[in-house]
């Protein structure tokens, strides 16, 4: 058995610390913030410049004009700023973004990182991709263990083009939490009733698993 998406999101709030200034990627990533622990206070970043988005609106308090970089509607919380693009993507690229947390594609065992197109499928370009990987100061990536093929999405080398290269510092999937380390992908937690031999054999990978539980989930 393991994580479902919502099991997923909340483990990845588990990255935020408090006055964190977070970015979530679309997708799945977005429903970390459901789940965000009441004790600590983070600033969620979106790139077309807005710092401080808040819950999701109801039918009574959605506004059109609102959106978040993935064309959600949002609400803003008490004390939040809005900005140009430009600006938001000066934070970004200033290093001033604690975490973002994304989905992807692959990701290669050295970190390299595909989560923005598929060849030969329509994509509507690539967003803020490359500027937040490059740019902040900690990559989680957020993702399905193994594409809906069947085959693995943690790999050797990414064939898939490129958001960046040696970008991903932490892997939170359905099946348990890895970080890319110089020596490889490295096991530090698994989700419930999963076991070593059932992530190894969805990965492209030799995963290293000689140390899980010695390392610090967050």
């Amino acid at each position: 058995m393991a994580w479902t998406r919502n099991e997923m999101a909340q483990r990845a709030a588990l990255e935020l610390e408090d006055g964190f200034y977070v970015n979530l990627g679309i997708g799945l990533p977005t429903l970390v913030a459901n789940y965000i622990p009441k004790n600590i206070n983070v600033w969620l970043q979106s790139e077309n410049g807005l710092l401080g988005i808040d819950e999701f609106p109801t039918v009574e308090t959605v506004d059109a004009d609102l959106i978040n970089a993935g064309k959600q509607t949002v609400t803003a919380r008490k004390g939040a700023a809005f900005f140009s693009s430009s600006e938001s993507f000066a934070m970004i690229r200033g290093g001033h973004v604690n975490i973002a947390i994304l989905g992807a594609m692959e990701v290669s065992e050295k970190g390299d990182l595909a989560n923005w197109m598929i060849p030969g499928k329509k994509v509507k370009g690539m967003g803020g991709a490359m500027d937040l990987v490059a740019g902040v100061q900690k990559v989680v990536v957020l993702m399905e263990h193994v594409a809906k093929d069947g085959s693995p999405k943690v790999v050797k080398n990414c064939v898939l083009p490129l958001t960046g290269q040696a970008v991903v510092d932490r892997i939170i999937t359905e099946l348990g939490v890895m970080d890319i380390t110089p020596e490889g992908v490295k096991v530090i937690e698994l989700a419930k009733d999963v076991t070593l031999e059932q992530i190894q054999a969805v990965s492209g990978i030799e995963l290293i698993t000689n140390e899980i539980g010695l390392l610090p989930v967050s």
